[in-house]
């Protein structure tokens, strides 16, 4: 198959211009013919449910949640970018787009990052008009601060809340048409399968997590916003009930999946405590505008930090990178950190950490200014650990954060299945090899606002899909698919819980396909996940039955999909021979340790096609590189 984003002509400026002339309209005496389903109401599903509400279709929103609200965009902290250039810094929709360009190492397309570079300046007008409660500067203009990979301030933020607040904005637009009855929420609903018929998208399968009874959903199209995949290596910042399953299924169906290896690793989390845990929590990368990150100069040093003088500390983002300094982007100053911590630098009782110490910014600005911009952090850090990082440094190190990869979709955010729609972190679109902070916020609601409701809108127009409804042979086949997959899961008979199989595969990724990855650990990851895989489905027990509420059965379908991506996951990034952002080969790299390119033989986009019983089909969506010809990136 041939993969043709549908990248719009003309000069990069004016391609999303001449995107929004050429759709197809649909009136609105008939927008309410239509019936469009969301899956996920995150800020990408929210927001495109609530606008697509706000037009006049008739949505229905089917959510694994009790409330929207409890979706997992309410961890985001730090803040959300825009070329508003309030600070007069020089900052540009170009200089947007040139630094998200080179953020993701030149490994996602120019037309989709120009886009959301111009978009963003719409997103924060929107959110202020709902009431969005952003910081302010004593004038009251709305305040910037800096984030990684850019030597401007353009990260709009409230306090460490910016994803909840922009959360609460999205959710409040949506309960607005749940009122006026144009939008119907189903909760504690889960996706488990999608229906294509006649080769086009036109409902889903999913269980209700309470009764256990399988629920068909009929549409005309169908937005998938069901977020990333990065709890495949259980340890990660994610929500706990994050989880691949839609992307999935709606994959095995015939959406492709694009880019799978690129997993982003952030470098600011507090570090691994024991086996107790089941995931990480993040501390934002705004943290890094007032706080420097060091460690001890001399290895095996114990000292506390306050016992360590300032000559004999090393202050590595600083030295290595002086331009940028601690606002490095993520996956340099994540694999910085590992870099020091395998010198035996490392700090903690693991000696997997490093400092993020403020006692610079405090004497500077007053403990005061400090608690005014990070108070809710610093609470959460001294609540976790038990350590108030306003006397001691904060110790973090890197851990999984997000993935870039996902469904692969077209400019216009359809995925290879004919009316589905994928937006948000679902899809691989936006952001490259690696993610530059403060981007995912941007990206979703770019996605949900103002680009999804236009393209599906279009899609409906042209395609005018004719009339189906659950007797469809194609529905009856995905419900005794789903169901036959639950019984195989309730039907084993072995000691051993999900969660447990869930941690090995977890370890195992982190080991062979985490900060780094070489042939060697892929070849061996990829000998031992089909083993796992068989003795989970032999060694598994699932108490309980279907019929009810059954967490045991929720985690272990999860858990089997993960076994299935986690393959995925390593066959792309054996394939790609090359490092590049979050993707960093052994054997691939400057001699100073950078992440080594080649645009030569890798400027492309790896899209999967499943093939039941035989390895995936890898297809290739070529980059073109006009307005941002790729370069070596350096932060030095």
């Amino acid at each position: 198959m041939h993969l043709d984003g549908k990248i719009p002509g003309g000069p990069l400026p004016q391609k999303w211009e001449r995107r929004k002339f050429e759709y197809a309209l649909v009136s609105p005496a008939n927008r309410r013919k239509y019936r469009v389903l969301v899956v996920g109401t995150g800020l990408a599903g929210a927001s495109c449910a609530a606008t697509l509400g706000e037009l006049g279709y008739r949505v229905e929103c089917v959510i694994f949640h009790d409330s929207p609200r409890r979706a997992h965009s309410i961890a985001a902290q730090g803040g959300i970018n825009a070329a508003k250039n309030y600070q007069n810094d020089g900052d540009s929709v170009q200089r947007l787009f040139q630094d998200t360009i080179k953020g993701g190492d030149y490994r996602a397309r120019e037309g989709n990052v120009y886009r959301l570079a111009e978009v963003s300046l719409r997103i924060i007008d929107q959110c202020v008009a709902q009431g969005v409660p952003f910081a302010r500067e004593y004038g009251g203009k709305l305040a910037n601060r800096s984030f990684g990979g850019a030597q401007v301030s353009r990260t709009f933020y409230a306090r460490g809340q910016t994803g909840q607040q922009l959360l609460l904005g999205a959710y409040q637009a949506l309960l607005r048409q749940v009122q006026a009855g144009t939008v119907r929420i189903s909760p504690r609903t889960e996706m488990l399968d999608l229906v294509v018929a006649n080769g086009k998208a036109r409902g889903i399968v999913a269980r209700d997590l309470v009764t256990g009874e399988l629920r068909t959903f009929v549409a005309d199209a169908v937005v998938l916003a069901t977020g990333g995949y990065g709890n495949a290596y259980f340890l990660s910042t994610y929500a706990r009930n994050s989880n691949a399953t839609a992307i999935w299924r709606a994959h095995r169906r015939g959406a492709y999946f694009a880019n799978p290896c690129f997993t982003q690793i952030h470098p600011t989390c507090i570090p691994v405590s024991g086996e107790h845990q089941s995931k990480l929590t993040l501390m934002s990368e705004s943290l890094r505008n007032d706080g420097r990150i060091w460690v001890p100069l001399r290895a095996g040093d114990e000292r506390s930090p306050e016992q360590i003088p300032e000559a004999e500390r090393d202050y590595y983002l600083e030295r290595r990178y002086p331009s940028y300094g601690n606002l490095s982007p993520r996956d340099v100053a994540s694999r910085a950190a590992k870099a020091v911590c395998d010198e035996g630098r490392g700090v903690g009782p693991s000696g997997l950490g490093v400092y993020l110490d403020f006692s610079d910014a405090i004497r500077r600005l007053g403990a005061n200014v400090i608690a005014e911009r990070y108070g809710n952090l610093f609470d959460m850090y001294a609540e976790i650990t038990g350590e108030d990082p306003y006397r001691t440094p904060m110790r973090i190190y890197p851990a999984i954060h997000y993935t870039m990869g996902g469904l692969w979709v077209d400019y216009d955010l359809m995925s290879t299945i004919d009316g589905l729609f994928v937006t948000g972190e679902a899809n691989f679109s936006d952001h490259g090899a690696n993610r530059l902070g403060a981007s995912a916020l941007m990206q979703g609601l770019a996605d949900g606002y103002f680009i999804a409701p236009l393209a599906v809108g279009s899609y409906l127009a042209r395609a005018k899909p004719p009339a189906v409804d659950a007797t469809h042979p194609a529905f009856e086949a995905a419900r005794k698919d789903t169901a036959a997959r639950i019984e195989r899961l309730l039907s084993a008979r072995g000691k051993r819980t999900a969660a447990s199989f869930h941690r090995e595969l977890g370890k195992l990724l982190w080991d062979e396909c985490g900060m780094s990855r070489n042939r060697e650990g892929l070849e061996r990851a990829l000998a031992r996940i089909p083993e796992m895989r068989e003795r989970f489905y032999r060694e598994i027990l699932i108490p309980g039955h279907g019929e009810s509420l059954n967490r045991e059965l929720e985690t272990a379908g999860r858990v089997a999909d993960y076994f299935e991506l986690a393959e995925l996951i390593c066959r792309d990034a054996l394939h790609r021979e090359e490092s590049c952002g979050g993707h960093f080969r052994e054997e691939h790299q400057t001699p100073d340790g950078e992440a080594l390119r080649d645009d030569e033989h890798f400027a492309y986009v790896a899209a999967w096609e499943w093939r039941e019983g035989e390895p995936p089909a890898l297809h290739k969506e070529p980059l073109v590189f006009e307005a941002a010809p790729p370069m070596q990136r350096s932060y030095k």
